[in-house]
């Protein structure tokens, strides 16, 4: 079997149960549905009872040079009570964004096969100044999403 198509295939699932186990390990009460037909990789009960439905997106270091936040033919309308957690291993950062804050900072994509699904790009990418490497970095308009753990969801 190829090694590479095994890591690629069961990268997403990986990172998901990963940031499950930490959402675990802040004292979350997290549920992760047997069938995944809705979007929704887990749901979390918050201390006043209520519940949250969580996506989870992730991007893994094998992705193309620039891309290591792009996050693209998402199918998605507004429900309230819905998160997204974004995740790029090259980066190492994690975005948090409710479903109406997605839906404000995406774009629709017009035409072609993917019309009507969205996109995000976190990420940018520049040459450093002192060592004239391209790096990638996160948009400035997006850091205010970083997250490094999961409190908004207590």
């Amino acid at each position: 079997m190829d090694v590479s198509f095994r890591h690629t295939a069961g990268f997403g699932k990986r990172i998901e149960y990963n940031l499950i186990g930490k959402m675990l390990m802040e004292g979350l009460d997290v549920y992760v549905p047997l069938v995944d037909d809705h979007g929704v990789d887990c749901v979390i009960k918050k201390e006043d009872g209520s519940f949250i439905e969580v996506q989870i997106k992730a991007r893994s270091n094998e992705v193309t040079d620039g891309d290591a936040a792009l996050f693209a033919a998402i199918v998605h309308e507004r429900r309230p009570n819905f998160y997204f957690v974004f995740y790029s291993e090259r980066l190492e950062l994690m975005w948090i964004m409710s479903s109406d804050e997605f839906l404000k900072e995406c774009t629709t994509n017009k035409n072609g096969k993917n019309k009507g699904k969205r996109s995000i790009w976190f990420n940018g990418n520049r040459v450093d100044k002192e060592t004239g490497i391209k790096k990638e970095y996160c948009k400035k308009k997006f850091e205010k999403y970083i997250c490094s753990d999961f409190s908004q969801f207590h």
